[in-house]
């Protein structure tokens, strides 16, 4: 920081700084704090959701292999070409203390599945259901750990402006301070000084004069 001129107008300034600056502290430390909370909650439930979808992919294979010795690998890579691709998603945003979070939904309304999808067996049925959980699953974790990763940056962004308030910003302007008004009281006893020695001329030169 360039040290500013010793002047009454630069300490009152360098006051208002200061206040600003503690304020913006006090702001950016409770972001942080929300920021923190937000992202743990969020934690919390991308691992729920993970353990979810783990336990929703072992039922599928599980289901797979069920399903084949009912009817057949045959009929179920027939089932399989007959699927439908999974539904587009739409990505939305919405606001956490200034961090874009996205949302991911899927796109338009669930329709109901197409008649040449259906099986014999409920096996097969079962195994549709179960991968649909599965999907939806994903896009849940897709978008918890996006938000995830935008929330870590910006509370490492939020804690690096705190630190610099904390260990620079707010001292430096302290320093700033304590230097001007150190200078102020030099300037104030040299002028009381100088002022002093000329009362003193004034006064030696008038006694001379009147002798």
């Amino acid at each position: 920081m360039a040290r500013l001129n010793p002047t009454r107008i630069n300490l009152i300034n360098l006051k208002k700084r200061v206040a600003v600056a503690r304020k913006g502290h006090g702001i950016l430390k409770r972001k942080r704090e929300v920021l923190v909370l937000e992202f743990l909650k969020m934690l919390k439930q991308s691992g729920e959701s993970r353990a979810r979808l783990n336990e929703l992919v072992q039922d599928s294979y599980k289901m797979v292999k069920t399903a084949s010795t009912y009817v057949g690998n045959f009929e179920l890579e027939e089932v399989a070409l007959r699927a439908k691709e999974a539904k587009p998603v739409s990505i939305r945003v919405k606001n956490i203390m200034g961090v874009r979070i996205p949302k991911i939904e899927k796109v338009g309304q669930e329709v109901a599945a197409d008649p040449l999808f259906f099986s014999s067996s409920l096996a097969v049925d079962d195994i549709n259901d179960t991968f649909r959980q599965a999907t939806d699953s994903i896009i849940e974790i897709a978008q918890r750990e996006q938000g995830l990763k935008r929330l870590v940056l910006e509370i490492d962004k939020t804690k690096r402006r705190v630190n610099a308030l904390d260990y620079k910003v707010i001292p430096g302007m302290r320093a700033q301070q304590r230097y001007i008004r150190m200078r102020l009281e030099e300037i104030d006893r040299d002028t009381f000084s100088a002022l002093k020695h000329v009362k003193k001329r004034i006064a030696k030169s008038s006694q001379e004069g009147g002798a």
